[in-house]
């Protein structure tokens, strides 16, 4: 029986008229079509959960060093004193992008309607703003044209909404540490004028952070001349380590230390990564469910399908074409439900965000709170050698779980088959 490359067009019609359900053959093919949604409900969720993972690692990532330097230099003897000088120097070193020096200091805001809440005043210099595309580019009411004087301030929107307030609005910050007097300890407080509210996605962010200019934060703190610390952005953000000794070298201080972003947020993006390799652990594990049944779709079709088989070796086919069409078959499904899954998982990523917010509609339920998962919406950003690799691992296993089958098929005697029919 002559054979065309790999599988010869006889193998190929015989395979498929298997996997067509005859009569009596319906407990098969409905196994068998079970299998197939099983690989492709596998490969698209999945696909769906590495894409979502690696976006939120990515947006959050992104927020980080939007708003937070790759590398911080404090002193060692507190507020940083003749920042400007060194800041200067960090700013010619090739590899730096910015050199940023902020003041920051915990407060407490108030409104007059009696609203209240906590923020992390962070005192730069309106340039330096307006140059940082996190807040400068998601400017939602209001404009940094106007953040400059000693009475400007700019917060996020979550903060906004806790306050009540908007653009052009007065907040009253309050901080911890208070004037002595001869009365006693009086808290320290000023009014200032919204004159910016920015959305940068962050709920950390957007609810806690409040932006004042340089000058006007050192006034409220009484840190005349002194800033907590310089933020450096670099143009490499995995650069950091090769940065730090070439920014030691370049202010031979050795008061100063370095806080380094990857050491700084560690402890976030190793529990992120952990969940990722839980997650495709137990999910692969539908994927090896679903390769189960397609051994035991193809193991009831190789009983139904004996005397089948001894004809066919009677005819003149050997063992190996009769192995090669029960590989086609099972082939044949973990293909296709591959295929599907990776069809249902691309289309689900690109469309995350019209299901999440249709499931909202639908629930009245918020679906991805962003007070627990910090972004207002939900990732997805699809690698395609991820996809590349959950494809390759459905079709292997798919693989792999034809083997007995079609082994036990080929090895099938035509003489007792025919003689038990």
């Amino acid at each position: 029986m002559a054979e065309a490359g790999v599988f010869s067009a006889f193998e190929r019609s015989i395979a498929a008229r298997y996997l067509r359900a005859g009569r009596g053959e319906r407990a098969v093919s409905l196994i068998a079509a079970f299998s197939l949604a099983g690989i492709a409900l596998g490969v698209g969720t999945l696909i769906v959960v590495l894409a979502v993972m690696g976006g939120f690692r990515q947006e959050m990532q992104a927020r980080i060093l939007g708003l937070n330097g790759h590398l911080g230099i404090v002193s060692g003897e507190g507020p940083m004193r003749g920042y400007a000088e060194a800041a200067a120097r960090i700013r010619a070193l090739p590899m730096v992008a910015q050199a940023v020096p902020v003041l920051e200091g915990q407060v407490l805001l108030t409104t007059d309607a009696g609203a209240s809440a906590g923020g992390l005043v962070r005192g730069i210099a309106p340039a330096d703003l307006r140059a940082r595309p996190m807040v400068a580019g998601n400017i939602r009411a209001g404009s940094l044209a106007d953040f400059e004087g000693e009475d400007a301030i700019a917060i996020g929107t979550v903060l906004a909404r806790r306050l009540d307030v908007g653009v052009g609005d007065r907040v009253t910050v309050v901080s911890p540490e208070g004037r002595v007097t001869v009365f006693g300890t009086v808290p320290r407080l000023r009014a200032y004028r919204v004159v910016a509210v920015f959305e940068v996605g962050m709920q950390d962010y957007d609810g806690g952070f409040v932006f004042m200019p340089l000058p006007a934060a050192q006034l409220f703190f009484r840190q005349p001349g002194a800033v907590s610390q310089i933020e450096v952005h670099l143009r490499d953000p995995d650069a950091s380590f090769a940065a730090a000794e070439a920014i030691r070298s370049a202010l031979s201080d050795r008061r100063i230390a370095l806080l380094d972003w990857q050491d700084a947020n560690s402890g976030f993006f190793q529990i992120v990564q952990v969940q990722r390799n839980v997650m495709f652990l137990i999910l692969t594990l539908i994927i090896l469910v679903a390769a189960f049944n397609i051994i035991s779709s193809l193991i009831m079709l190789v009983k139904d399908k004996g005397r089948d088989i001894a004809i066919l070796r009677t005819m003149g086919a050997g063992r190996g074409a009769v192995m090669r069409i029960f590989l086609l078959c099972g082939a044949a499904i973990g293909g296709l439900g591959t295929a599907a899954g990776l069809v249902l998982g691309l289309l689900f990523c690109a469309n995350i965000e019209a299901i999440r917010q249709a499931l909202m509609r639908a629930t009245g339920t918020a679906v991805f709170d962003p007070e627990i998962y910090f972004l207002t919406r939900i990732p997805a950003v699809v690698d395609p050698w991820e996809v590349a690799q959950v494809a390759a691992l459905s079709l292997g296993l798919s693989l792999l779980a034809t083997l007995y089958p079609s082994w036990r098929a080929a090895r099938l005697d035509p003489v007792e088959a025919l003689r038990d029919e």
